[in-house]
């Protein structure tokens, strides 16, 4: 068996030490090693059966630093009581106060001597008549000097009475103890300084040194890790097979911000600005960051149909609006963008001639209890269609041909309502072990949305939960799933 010069060392400490087992700190003085190279080396001494471990766990009760102090100038209650030997007996608040008692400290300091029997009730403070004497230690004072002078003997709920006031501290540690195997007693030693050689270097090359030096030998039934080929994430794999399928549907892709406005995020799409439904969507809102109203023109016509006033140029109002004023402040908040819904206003702002047919593939984030169907951070597929004779056959149409497209044939659909489509339908999928769950979001954007923007015909528009539609057609039952780190279930399994 060929050892390493540091694996010499370390085996030769163990055998030679006085009173074995050895710590590690031990045979890092004895050899000369740092503690670093002492560790790695036993170690691999272990897995050739030349060292055995003995490990030993032990809990050490320690003062804080707020106990030692308590313990050099006394706690609160020893403190209290000495005030009221200073004060005659009596001790009103303000006394307390100008002694150097903090609030905090005094109401300790009170309800410990009233628990201990020490101190009557009322103000000004007195000791209770007929208690035992003050002089006499506390049950804190007698654990706190225990613990301080490492007696393992400490009352268990007085310690963890002084653990909640952070005056104590148990610290748990793990204490190795290192001996030489039968085998690695035995087993001769090569000559000190002998040098093996383990790699062919160009140096040794070149100086034609690997002619006289001895080769480490090679122990062809060694274990060797198993590397697997690199492969693609499964989910983004899926995802952009599902972007080939919408590029081959004749849609165009693209992308947006992720740090959006309250503007793009919710009052284009006629969510009103103080009113419950914008909370449907629970936006994080971005601490020192300026967000920018669009503009003034565009600002103009959204005010315009959440007052309830005409567009410009026009004679009558697209609907009531919402009550209120409507606040330009507001509409430039940075938020992180909470759907991809805002990519499609934006894309609309700019594309107001029709056809056109867009879809977006993005992250999205919202204050979500994390749960198997649910994160705080989920991938959302945006898509509308705009065209003089489009209707929600299209959009039915739309979510059958997807489905069908990545296998999924199970599908149903109920009407429901967004703030921003009307009308408005929900798709669900069959899971296998979730049931039905809602993946097929969408409807008509209402002429609030579109009408502002320019637009004259009528958009389909959807926001599909690709996240949990790739759990059914991925066969996987948490959605925490599609963001593991797990390199075994990545690769399937380690195959």
């Amino acid at each position: 068996m060929f050892l390493s010069a540091p694996e010499r060392s370390v085996l030769l400490a163990l055998r030679t030490l006085e009173h074995p087992p050895a710590g590690e700190e031990e045979l890092a003085r004895h050899s000369g090693l740092s503690l670093d190279q002492i560790r790695g080396t036993l170690q691999r001494l272990k897995s050739k059966r030349l060292a055995t471990l003995d490990e030993e766990h032990e809990t050490l009760l320690q003062l804080t630093p707020r106990g030692e102090a308590a313990l050099a100038g006394g706690l609160p209650e020893r403190r209290f009581l000495a005030a009221l030997d200073r004060h005659g007996g009596s001790l009103t608040p303000e006394d307390a106060a100008r002694d150097g008692f903090s609030e905090e400290e005094r109401s300790a300091a009170i309800g410990i001597l009233r628990r201990r029997g020490l101190l009557a009730d009322g103000i000004p403070f007195r000791l209770r008549a007929g208690g035992r004497p003050a002089s006499e230690p506390l049950p804190e004072e007698v654990v706190l000097r225990q613990v301080a002078e490492g007696d393992a003997g400490a009352d268990d709920a007085i310690f963890a009475v002084l653990e909640r006031r952070g005056l104590v501290r148990k610290e748990h540690r793990s204490i190795k103890r290192w001996s030489a195997s039968e085998e690695g007693q035995r087993l001769p030693l090569a000559a000190e300084g002998a040098e093996m050689i383990g790699a062919l270097r160009p140096e040794l090359l070149r100086s034609g040194a690997w002619q006289r030096g001895s080769f480490r030998p090679y122990d062809v039934r060694a274990e060797v890790p198993f590397v697997t080929g690199a492969r693609p994430n499964p989910y983004v794999a899926w995802l952009e097979e599902f972007e080939e399928i919408l590029v081959g549907l004749g849609f165009e892709q693209a992308e947006g911000p992720l740090l959006e406005t309250e503007f793009w995020n919710n009052d284009v799409l006629f969510m009103p600005q103080d009113h419950p439904a914008r909370s449907v969507h629970d936006a994080l809102s971005v601490e020192g960051v300026t967000g920018h109203a669009p503009s003034p023109a565009l600002l103009a016509r959204v005010a315009a149909v959440h007052e309830g006033r005409a567009l410009p140029g026009e004679a009558e109002p697209l609907s009531p609006g919402w009550p209120g004023p409507y606040d330009p402040a507001i509409a430039a908040r940075p938020v992180l963008r909470s759907q991809t819904t805002a990519l499609s206003a934006r894309f609309l702002s700019r594309h107001p001639s029709t056809p056109f047919r867009m879809f977006s593939l993005d992250r999205n984030f919202r204050r979500e209890e994390v749960d198997a169907s649910h994160h705080i951070e989920f991938t959302q597929c945006e898509g509308i269609v705009g065209a003089p004779d489009v209707s929600m056959r299209e959009l039915i149409g739309l979510f059958r041909a997807l489905a069908e497209a990545i296998g999924i044939r199970e599908l149903r659909f109920r009407p429901s309502y967004f703030p921003f489509t009307e009308p408005s339908v929900e798709g669900y999928v069959h899971h296998p072990r979730l049931g039905w769950i809602e993946v097929f979001p969408g409807g008509l954007l209402r002429p609030e949305v579109v009408r502002p923007l320019g637009i004259e015909v009528p958009v389909i528009a959807w926001g599909i939960g690709v996240g949990r539609l790739a759990m059914v057609a991925l066969g996987i039952n948490d959605i925490r799933e599609v963001f593991s780190d797990d390199l075994a279930a990545l690769r399937g399994g380690g195959t």
